[in-house]
């Protein structure tokens, strides 16, 4: 944990922890203005993807702020007129901290299963709980549809992930030493 805690007095840490903060927005942006159904009740994103995969490279400390920083960088970069809602930007925080937890404290064995648990876990509890309470007072009840629709995204992203981390090159990349493939 001490090497994890001085990530940010790497450059090439923090290289690719801000990658995956602008991967996130571009995705958000890209996702917000081509997937977008029922005035944004309704949005089809990938944005967590990369979320999930800095709280499980580089912990729950690193993954809460990519998680942060997402959200608050797609909030200054969209038309939006209104306060950020922090309660959303806590669960795209809750999204990285839950992926760092579950890697790093409850499936420490690299591989499919740790990626698995960790992206099913971080959407439940940052998608489906935190910013499903978040957008429920500009949605109303109509909000509770996010949950069967996050369902389905989550298991795309964490397919996604596997694939990812399937490549010797994407885990030599980013430092995932040990990973099974399977």
């Amino acid at each position: 944990m001490k090497n994890k805690a001085k990530l940010f007095k790497s450059i090439k840490g923090m290289t690719i922890a801000a990658m995956l903060v602008a991967m996130s927005v571009v995705i958000g942006i890209f996702c917000k203005t081509y997937l977008n159904f029922g005035l944004g009740l309704f949005r089809i994103t990938f944005e967590n993807l990369p979320i999930i995969v800095s709280g499980i490279l580089y912990g729950p400390i690193v993954g809460a702020i990519v998680g942060a920083a997402t959200d608050l960088v797609s909030y200054l970069l969209s038309p939006q007129t209104y306060p950020p809602n922090l309660i959303v930007t806590a669960g795209a925080a809750t999204i990285g901290a839950v992926a760092g937890i579950v890697s790093r404290l409850i499936v420490k064995k690299k591989g499919k299963r740790q990626i698995i648990l960790s992206g099913a876990l971080a959407h439940v509890t940052g998608s489906m709980i935190i910013k499903t309470i978040g957008l429920y007072q500009f949605y109303g009840i109509l909000v509770l549809w996010r949950i069967p629709l996050y369902l389905v995204i989550a298991s795309v992203e964490i397919f996604i992930i596997c694939l990812l981390f399937d490549r010797a090159s994407f885990r030599r990349a980013v430092g995932y030493i040990g990973g099974e493939k399977s």
